[in-house]
């Protein structure tokens, strides 16, 4: 529910992330970021802010040029759209996107499992709640991370040395997130560990809670 800062970048947010942890005194602490979410967790991760991290379902570099002419249209009008103008991607995404709008795009890039989830009254509503909190501030905030996910990475995923888990399912259907489903994130950092699951849909951080928990927990020792 914070308010949007202009210019925000990934540094700010390693940033904004230390002096939380140590205003709250909160050592050994891990990240999870789940679909727009990876760069954020993987920044802070390389930064040094957390002792580990888990991506779930998570976005690649889509503007690496190694994905060059396999996204989908969708997806490399956007990358070409932030790259070439930043500042007039970030404006349509703000004026184009509100938390209904994004709550349709997510329930309609799942698929069946998903939408089961989706469906429950219970995480409908919760996710709703959720994502009202979100655009509480109006969706300049949701602009810029977008516009920032989807610039190249000022950080080297190589360097990365805390310990990384990529969860991903052979049954995701989101085209914004990894065309490769992890593969070459895993090979850009020596310290991750790939788990593709055959009998999961896009909606891991939930049906699959435990699972991601524990071994991110087990692997960076946190309690």
């Amino acid at each position: 529910m914070s308010d949007a800062a202009a210019g925000w970048t990934l540094e700010d947010w390693t940033r904004d992330v230390r002096a939380f942890a140590e205003s709250r005194e909160l050592a050994d602490m891990a990240a999870i970021g789940y679909s727009i979410g990876a760069p954020f967790a993987l920044a802070c991760a390389a930064a040094g802010a957390v002792v580990g991290a888990s991506v779930v379902s998570g976005t690649d570099e889509l503007a690496h040029p190694m994905f060059e002419g396999v996204l989908e249209p969708e997806v490399s009008m956007l990358v070409r759209r932030v790259a070439d103008d930043p500042a007039l991607a970030e404006k349509l995404l703000a004026h184009q996107t509100d938390a209904e709008t994004l709550w349709e795009v997510v329930t309609a890039t799942g698929n069946s499992a998903d939408r089961r989830i989706y469906a429950d009254p219970a995480f409908d509503a919760a996710y709703r709640r959720a994502l009202t909190e979100g655009f509480s501030q109006g969706p300049a905030g949701y602009a810029r991370e977008t516009v920032v996910a989807f610039s190249p990475w000022p950080f080297e995923p190589s360097k990365i040395t805390v310990p990384v888990d990529l969860w991903y399912s052979e049954q995701d259907t989101n085209p914004f997130h990894s065309p490769d489903l992890g593969a070459s994130l895993a090979a850009r950092i020596p310290a991750a560990r790939r788990h593709l699951l055959a009998d999961a849909g896009t909606a891991l951080l939930w049906t699959r809670a435990h699972r991601i928990l524990r071994s991110l927990l087990g692997r960076t020792s946190t309690s």
